[in-house]
């Protein structure tokens, strides 16, 4: 019977069994998984993110990440990384030395850069503005949080939901409120996985059956365009450049981020001369930083840190961050539109989130279905494109104020 009770010992079976909290942290990990594998809602970031749960949650597997309070000494320093590694293991490892100093979310923004098709928004420049406009939600959160307890810096973190891109959020929390890292994380990617839901969601109560039939081509025809681009390679290697420089000077805080997206981008359409980079940029390189972001980020979530009321608080905060962006889009087109004789179909302001290209296919199909030749998916790039644009300098005006 000893050998059996030094065995039973040796195993995690007791501290699972006498902390309910660890077995509910298992649970949500295991819901995550099947939300990636089984309904394939964003599985790139809710693989790694859930898997990162279970192991962190798992007694004796010293995979959860601790509080920065743990690692620092009482002159104010910091453990080395070797330190930290034979300490606490990798995990901390791994999150103090690519996540901490926020080093993966701009890694992963340059690959989305060199994804990223600028055409659409360059050739409507004045969709772009409802891109701008969704950023409402984020701010329009942020001072809610605050009124409702939360400090600057959470509500910051809670705020940038809205802007729909999961990088932005996880690189602001990480500079604002590394504590409710987990949470925004989650509350992010899960609510980007749900653009199907949540835009029609919206759309259908603030755009009517009028609106809804405003047919985008039938507008260019009757209203064309008084200057196109003549020679849209150059302009599009240009522009990168251009915007990079000017987004230095206004807001210098969004650098990382969206200085490695425009890089991103530039290699992109340089064409054949970088293409090597482009790829190395798309593949391994954003490959390997979502599989170390997602497992870290997983790994912050133990049951002491996300088993809170304002992680409650996250989950509701997030949805009204992105319901609002939406209906602040909309809004704006509808505004755009009493004051202009081309109309504007309000569902290209739905879109003016960062979750490309999911909500301009959304947006696309709601329109299709009140009028079968109604195509608006190139107007909805141009809006959800700005908006990734629009909620990285949000980020850095957030980070800026407050960081």
């Amino acid at each position: 019977m000893e050998v059996f009770k030094q065995l039973y010992d040796m195993t995690a079976l007791g501290p699972i069994g006498d902390n309910p909290g660890v077995l509910l942290m298992i649970v949500i990990g295991a819901l995550l998984l099947y939300l990636g594998i089984v309904k394939k809602y964003e599985p790139l970031l809710l693989v790694p993110i859930g898997f990162g749960v279970i192991l962190a949650n798992l007694p004796g597997g010293n995979m959860g990440v601790v509080a920065a309070e743990m690692v620092e000494l009482p002159d104010h320093r910091y453990l080395n990384l070797f330190e930290i590694a034979s300490e606490y293991g990798i995990m901390n490892f791994i999150y103090y030395s690519l996540i901490k100093t926020g080093f993966l979310p701009p890694i992963i923004f340059m690959g989305v850069g060199a994804l990223t098709d600028f055409g659409p928004m360059l050739r409507n420049l004045r969709l772009a503005f409802f891109g701008a406009a969704a950023q409402i939600g984020i701010f329009g959160v942020f001072f809610g949080a605050m009124a409702l307890g939360f400090t600057p810096k959470e509500a910051g973190s809670l705020g940038i939901i809205g802007g729909a891109d999961g990088p932005t959020a996880i690189y602001t929390t990480i500079m604002l409120a590394p504590h409710l890292l987990g949470p925004i994380a989650i509350a992010a990617y899960s609510y980007m996985a749900l653009v199907p839901v949540i835009v029609p969601l919206v759309a259908n109560r603030f755009i009517s059956k009028k609106e809804f039939g405003i047919h985008m081509k039938k507008q260019d025809k009757l209203y064309p365009p008084k200057y196109k681009i003549k020679n849209i390679k150059a302009v599009k290697i240009i522009f990168p450049i251009v915007l990079g420089v000017v987004v230095a000077i206004l807001v210098p805080s969004s650098v990382p981020l969206l200085g490695m997206l425009l890089f991103g981008n530039l290699i992109k359409e340089i064409g054949t001369a970088t293409q090597r980079l482009s790829d190395a940029a798309t593949g391994p390189i954003m490959n390997t930083a979502t599989i170390f972001l997602g497992l870290s980020v997983g790994a912050t979530m133990t049951a002491e840190v996300f088993l809170d009321l304002k992680t409650l608080g996250i989950i509701v905060g997030g949805f009204l961050a992105f319901a609002i962006s939406i209906a602040g889009g909309i809004t704006a087109v509808k505004v755009y539109n009493l004051f202009s004789k081309k109309k504007i179909n309000p569902l290209i302001g739905a879109t003016g989130l960062s979750a490309v290209p999911m909500a301009s296919r959304v947006a696309n199909e709601l329109g299709l279905k009140h009028d079968g030749s109604n195509h608006l998916l190139q107007y909805c790039m141009a809006s959800n494109i700005s908006g990734v644009i629009g909620s990285a300098v949000a980020a850095g005006v957030l980070i800026s104020l407050l960081g």
